[in-house]
C-alpha cells in the first residue's frame, strides 16, 4: 500500500518479480532444493521484465521504491516461513499436517496484534472518526468484497504451498502481474511504450519457460 503512494500500479507489480529470485535463493539455502535451468531462465526473464518495466517509470520516487523493495523481502520471507511451518507440522502433529483452515486462522490471528499496533501508529482511529466514507454504502460493499478476496487469497495460498514449493508459489503468483499490468494501462490510462510492451512480453515468456520446466520435472 505504501509503495503505491510513490510508484505506479504497473511498476509496483513488475518490481515484485524480484521476490521470485529472493525466494528461489532462500529455498536453495534453507531447504537444499535444486532448481532446473529453465526455472532460472524464467527467473532471469522476470528480472528483465522488471528492468524494462522500470524504464517506463520516469517519475522515480525513492520512498515508493524503498517500500517496494522491503515488500519483496517480506513476501519472500513469508512464503519461505510458511513452507518451514508446514514441514515442521508434519513432524510435530498427529495428523502430519496443518490443514488450510487452521493455517488461515492462525495466520490472521497472529497478524491482529501488528494490525492493531499499526492502527495507532498511523492514527487511523482519528481518521476514521472524521472521514465521510463510513456513511457510504458503496464503501462498505467494496471493503467487504476486499476482505472476502483477501480470505480467498489466504486460503488458496495455503493450499498451493501444501502442494508445491515456495519458488513455484512465488513464480506462478507473478504471472498475475501480466493481466494486472495490462489492466492498469487501460483502467488508469498509463501511457504505453516499447519498454512497457517489452516488459509484458518478457513476463509472458517467463511464464512459458517456467511451465515447460515444471512439465519436464514432473515427467522425469
Amino acid at each position: 500500500m505504501l509503495s503505491l503512494l510513490g510508484c505506479s500500479l504497473l511498476v509496483s507489480s513488475v518490481l515484485k518479480n524480484v521476490t521470485n529470485v529472493i525466494t528461489a535463493v532462500g529455498e536453495m539455502y534453507l531447504f537444499g532444493k535444486h532448481h532446473d535451468n529453465r526455472v532460472w531462465a524464467a527467473l532471469f526473464l522476470m528480472i528483465i521484465s522488471a528492468i524494462t518495466g522500470g524504464l517506463t517509470d520516469l517519475s522515480f520516487h525513492a520512498v515508493g521504491y524503498t517500500w517496494q523493495i522491503i515488500n519483496c523481502f517480506l513476501t519472500a520471507s513469508y512464503s519461505l516461513t510458511l513452507r518451514r511451518v508446514m514441514d515442521t507440522a508434519k513432524q510435530l502433529t498427529k495428523s502430519g499436517n496443518l490443514n488450510e483452515f487452521s493455517m488461515v486462522l492462525l495466520n490472521n490471528t497472529l497478524s491482529l496484534p501488528l494490525g492493531i499496533f499499526l492502527v495507532f501508529v498511523f492514527n487511523e482511529i482519528d481518521y476514521l472518526s472524521r472521514t465521510p466514507l463510513l456513511r457510504l454504502p458503496m464503501f462498505w460493499l467494496v471493503i467487504t468484497f476486499s476482505g472476502v478476496l483477501g480470505l480467498g487469497i489466504s486460503f488458496t495460498s495455503m493450499w498451493f504451498l501444501h502442494q508445491t514449493g515456495a519458488t513455484t508459489y512465488s513464480l506462478v503468483g507473478s504471472l498475475n502481474k501480466i493481466p494486472l499490468s495490462i489492466a492498469g494501462i487501460f483502467l488508469f490510462k498509463v501511457p504505453t511504450s516499447v519498454e512497457n510492451s517489452a516488459s509484458i512480453f518478457f513476463g509472458l515468456l517467463a511464464g512459458v519457460f517456467f511451465a515447460r520446466a515444471k512439465i519436464r520435472e514432473r515427467s522425469s
